[in-house]
């Protein structure tokens, strides 16, 4: 009887641990809808004369991924259109040089007219408010298109926290319902103080803006930013995670090495995709810190903190007009030496 229930213990420990790791019981597909991501994305060449301006990669009938040519540039973020049967969604409006309208009505207009529809509402949300990520605003307020009016979300505190009902930031978490399709939202300060994620229940997907992706983390408050990645940590512990989606690719295939900023053209760059794995990778080097921000490589992405205490010894500002010199000077053809 003692053999018994001890049996029964390591069950009960077992399943537990099933469960907070986000397992499914099962190889088929945990219950997510399915998708697929491109094994290579268009960067900014070789040629960038070829190059259209955005390139869209349909994930499944109704996620759509955009991404910025770096020939417009070098930012090259990642947009995300998600639709409901209510209302879409849009990630971020892109960034210098590279408006998303004419992309992101023609992707709009196929969608109603794959599925018989006329319009449909379009929020236009963020993950954060840098430069790199609200650049295309202007030219989505402007649009005074009748299939797709717009709802837009103002890129503050404030107006984050009222449209997704979050009563107390960042501690509580907000939520957005498409039609049959619930974003959860976490807010996530410390790249910046707007800085949100979002966790897709439909798909498993969480987008975690510049939060977490492959390349250069930048934090800029070190003790929000631990907070933000601890709170991710938490609200993913026995969800099904799909993939981590950022908006930038960095990194390249090669373990431990990015390409310099200003990178244009990244024939050899790391997949979109990260797993949750990566956010405990993160917690757990966060936590070793004890409040004393360092800059770290890690495999697929580096922690980058920021401010005075790392400005004597920085010399990426140097290496940026470098890199931009000689990427922009091979922009037509960067197989020339």
């Amino acid at each position: 009887m003692q053999k018994v229930h001890l049996a029964l213990g390591v069950l009960t420990v077992l399943s537990s641990v099933v469960a907070s790791q986000g397992q499914a019981a099962q190889p088929d597909g945990g219950g997510v809808r399915q998708g697929r991501l491109p094994l290579t994305w268009n960067t900014g060449g070789p040629k960038c004369m070829e190059m259209p301006e955005w390139q869209v990669h349909e994930y499944n009938p109704d996620l759509f991924i955009l991404r910025q040519s770096g020939c417009t540039d070098f930012e090259k973020p990642f947009l995300y259109l998600l639709f409901g049967k209510e209302r879409a969604l849009l990630l971020d409006t892109g960034s210098r040089h590279g408006n998303p309208v004419p992309a992101l009505q023609h992707t709009l207009h196929q969608w109603l007219l794959r599925n018989h529809r006329e319009s449909i509402p379009l929020i236009v949300a963020h993950s954060h408010s840098h430069s790199d990520h609200v650049a295309g605003d202007a030219e989505l307020q402007a649009i005074k298109d009748p299939a797709m009016p717009i709802v837009f979300v103002p890129v503050t505190v404030e107006a984050t926290k009222k449209f997704y009902g979050m009563a107390n930031w960042p501690e509580a978490s907000g939520a957005v319902d498409l039609g049959d399709r619930m974003i959860d939202v976490l807010a996530i300060p410390g790249h910046d103080a707007v800085s949100v994620a979002l966790y897709d229940r439909q798909t498993g997907i969480l987008f975690t803006g510049d939060s977490l992706y492959p390349g250069r983390i930048y934090i800029r408050d070190f003790p929000a930013f631990a907070a933000s990645n601890k709170r991710m940590v938490q609200f993913t512990e026995g969800k099904l995670v799909a993939h981590i989606l950022g908006c930038h690719i960095e990194e390249t295939r090669t373990p431990y090495l990015d390409y310099p900023v200003g990178t244009i053209y990244q024939p050899d760059e790391h997949e979109l995709s990260l797993s949750r794995g990566a956010l405990l990778e993160m917690q757990s080097v966060l936590d070793k810190f004890t409040g004393t921000p360092k800059r770290v490589a890690l495999r697929d992405f580096s922690l980058w903190p920021t401010g005075p205490a790392f400005s004597a010894t920085d010399q990426s500002q140097s290496k940026f007009k470098e890199t931009q010199e000689h990427q922009l000077n091979h922009m037509w053809n960067h197989s020339q030496p």
